[in-house]
């Protein structure tokens, strides 16, 4: 192995060197959204790279993890949405354990937000609006409905791709049959805030069919 991933080297590698922003655990509302929303503007305002991005971890039938970074589409009334075709592997994963987990990380600000639920899929309306507002390359991919599996050739891959994002320019309002817009229904989501002497914190939104419940959480 090289020496770039020893662990003497990677101690080296400083983390939450800051400065990193304070959070007020008593200032943040009774609903996890607006705090969000307020982070994420704060994320937009320092400069975070593509602040919508975020880790979504799946199962598969054995329970084992697997995880990818897409972004996030929209947050309403407490519901996480994001798209991808049926056929791929969280697809799949999804329609067998219909329950996941999200992570985002701000690293300029020492923050991640956490979010788990049970995740449901839009009606075929919301999905076709999702895909039609994508760009010719993006629905391109998604036409061609085979994520995820094995490829001969990068020449391949070109040739395929050339092809189906000319259909998708030609035809504008031709929507890929499997296309489905995800909405994960949190029912837990944790702020956290690092902190340079290691006094992180970490607020929890919890609910089980009732109002939210906030709590602290030991770092």
């Amino acid at each position: 192995m090289g020496d770039l991933t020893s662990a003497t080297h990677l101690r080296t590698l400083p983390s939450l060197a800051g400065p990193l922003p304070e959070f007020d655990p008593d200032t943040a509302p009774g609903d996890p959204d607006p705090l969000f929303e307020r982070w994420l503007a704060d994320a937009i305002d320092v400069g975070v790279t593509e602040p919508h991005a975020m880790t979504l971890s799946t199962v598969d039938p054995a329970g084992r993890p697997s995880a990818r970074v897409l972004i996030l589409k929209s947050l309403e009334a407490g519901r996480w949405s994001f798209a991808s075709g049926a056929g791929s592997r969280k697809g799949k994963e999804l329609a067998n354990t219909p329950w996941a987990a999200l992570t985002f990380y701000w690293p300029l600000l020492g923050r991640q937000v956490r979010v788990r639920g049970a995740v449901e899929t839009a009606d075929a309306t919301d999905s076709a609006a999702d895909f039609l507002a994508r760009s010719p390359g993006s629905r391109g991919v998604g036409l061609l409905g085979n994520q995820s599996m094995p490829l001969v050739s990068v020449a391949e891959r070109d040739r395929a791709l050339d092809e189906a994002t000319e259909r998708a320019a030609n035809e504008p309002h031709l929507v890929a049959p499997e296309w489905t817009v995800y909405r994960v229904v949190a029912d837990e989501v944790e702020f956290w805030q690092g902190d340079e002497r290691r006094r992180h914190v970490r607020l929890r939104y919890t609910r089980a069919g009732g109002p939210w419940r906030r709590e602290l959480l030991w770092p």
